[in-house]
């Protein structure tokens, strides 16, 4: 996960459905609305095997649209469907195992950063990211001011990227970038848009590539 274009870019987070494939045409629909650095693959209240059913059915599709594929915290069904990274929020020990065994071939990022202290920690292990919020951390139509917040102090002073959640609103996307977030990570305001994730991916970057300050090469 680089910063590839000169701007904040856009990641996905799948929300929760009980119908895979319905979640999968979704999720292929905002695939084809533009840039996507990345999608993260939640398991919710899923039992492995379900969890790995739908992640074969997504992750191929994630790939072919050039983004990587992310599973939150299953490293067996990472490796199973040939993700291209991992999501860890758990405790220090477990994400510095998880680096140590996997990383480089595979993109290890880290969130449960709720302040600066152990955000510092997080960072000492050297993910390939930081993650700021919740996976469905999306409860109201701005970002959360305290992520914001973090991913402005830490894109300010470490060079390890950040991921900032959004809010329910396309227009938090701005906001995150604004203050210095590398990415920003969207989940209800694409899929639930009312004019559909294709249409809302395309506004996302409309807007960043309108808007969103540029970085320093």
């Amino acid at each position: 996960m680089k910063k590839q274009e000169e701007r904040c870019r856009l990641v996905l987070i799948v929300p929760q459905d009980a119908d895979a494939k319905a979640q999968a045409d979704r999720l292929e629909k905002a695939l084809a609305g533009g840039d996507v650095a990345s999608v993260i693959l939640p398991q919710y209240d899923e039992d492995d095997t379900a969890f790995q059913d739908r992640a074969e059915l997504m992750v191929p599709m994630i790939q072919a649209a050039g983004a990587a594929a992310l599973i939150a915290g299953d490293s067996r069904v990472a490796g199973r469907v040939k993700a291209d990274g991992l999501h860890m929020a758990g405790s220090m020990e477990e994400l510095e195992e998880t680096i140590e065994k996997f990383s480089p071939k595979m993109i290890v990022g880290a969130g449960g950063a709720s302040e600066r202290h152990t955000a510092l920690e997080v960072g000492e292990r050297r993910p390939d990211y930081i993650f700021f919020g919740k996976l469905d951390g999306d409860i109201k139509p701005e970002a959360h001011p305290k992520n914001v917040a973090l991913a402005e102090w830490w894109a300010s002073m470490v060079e390890i990227p950040c991921i900032a959640m959004g809010g329910t609103d396309i227009s938090s996307a701005l906001e995150v970038a604004e203050n210095g977030a590398e990415f920003v990570a969207l989940r209800l305001a694409v899929f639930d848009h009312p004019e559909g994730p294709q249409e809302a991916v395309r506004l996302v970057n409309a807007d960043l590539d309108e808007k969103a300050p540029r970085f320093e090469a």
